[in-house]
């Protein structure tokens, strides 16, 4: 897995109206959810649970009918609206299984916010996750609440500010095996401090932390849970004003390829694609509305996807 990912830089103004503009998310996906017919994240096998694991993303955009059009011609997902009103809510589908939402949530005018995907850590219990961070220098923006057909979830800001959910799932999670293209299959988390952070998620989550070798001065942490690698947790790059924050990854067969379809889709290249430490390539585009997201080489014959050593 990739061990630097450069994110998108934001200034001090875009990271504070980045957090104002999830934390009006929150709210309004409460709302949303609790009318929407939510999908079961669960496969259809017996519940397995796997605290620790990615297994869910909300984007949240200004622009939702922009955003199902960029990230159909991009992965090939479909879409199904959850919810219309006054907050519109789609899921997002890859070969038949839910793996996203999208959240519409206007800018107002004269404002420049920047959109985001929020990204959801499973746990067995989200009112526990929820205090333990509490109490370990986080903030609440979303209490814990039931969804039906859903479970129950909370978002946190972590001590370094980046937002993030915990969902205990009512289905159980995904099962973990490599994920096909057009999936998620990996996340990182890009802050200040990186060895606090992972000592915050494996107090939090019960990670294991791993240390990964740099040959550039920054610093990496992988965490991981089950024997599989989850995120890593990486040093924000030098110079400028750059607020901690998640990003996703979904597999893609070519990375370039892929980078050079967002662009023709409306969307912009915010790190070209380069090759990671296990040989494929990555990248990071914006979509239309500039949320950053992304793209992923994974060949099966690379590695056993996640499997940490």
């Amino acid at each position: 897995m990739p061990a630097h990912v450069l994110g998108a830089p934001t200034t001090a103004r875009m990271a504070r109206v980045l957090v104002a503009l999830l934390l009006c998310a929150a709210a309004g996906w409460s709302d949303c959810a609790a009318a929407a017919a939510l999908p079961a994240i669960g496969g259809s096998g017996p519940p397995e649970h796997h605290p620790g694991k990615i297994i869910w993303a909300d984007l949240v955009t200004p622009d939702l009918e922009a955003a199902e059009r960029f990230y159909t011609g991009l992965f090939g997902w479909s879409f199904t609206t959850a919810q219309k009103g006054p907050t519109d809510y789609a899921i997002a589908f890859e070969g038949g299984r839910p793996i996203a939402g999208l959240l519409q949530k206007p800018i107002p005018l004269g404002e420049h916010h920047q959109p985001a995907w929020l990204t959801f850590i499973a746990v067995r219990d989200a009112d526990a996750a929820d205090r333990m961070a509490l109490a370990h220098g986080a903030k609440s923006l979303a209490a814990p609440k039931s969804y039906p057909g859903r479970g129950r979830q909370a978002v946190i800001a972590d001590p370094e500010g980046a937002i993030v959910a915990v969902l205990a799932s009512s289905s159980g999670d995904p099962p973990d095996v490599l994920v096909e293209e057009g999936q998620w299959i990996w996340t990182s988390l890009l802050v200040n401090d990186p060895q606090a952070s992972a000592s915050f998620y494996k107090t939090v989550f019960g990670y294991e932390v791993f240390d990964l070798p740099s040959d550039d001065g920054s610093v990496h942490e992988l965490l991981a849970s089950d024997d599989y690698a989850r995120a890593s947790v990486n040093s924000l790059p030098a110079g400028g004003h750059r607020h901690p924050h998640w990003i996703n990854f979904v597999r893609v067969p070519d990375a370039a390829a892929a980078a050079v379809k967002a662009v023709n889709l409306g969307g912009r290249v915010l790190v070209a694609p380069f090759e990671d430490r296990h040989g494929g390539k990555v990248a990071v585009v914006a979509d239309p509305s500039g949320a950053p997201i992304g793209l992923m080489e994974w060949a099966e014959d690379t590695a056993n996807q996640g499997e940490a050593k």
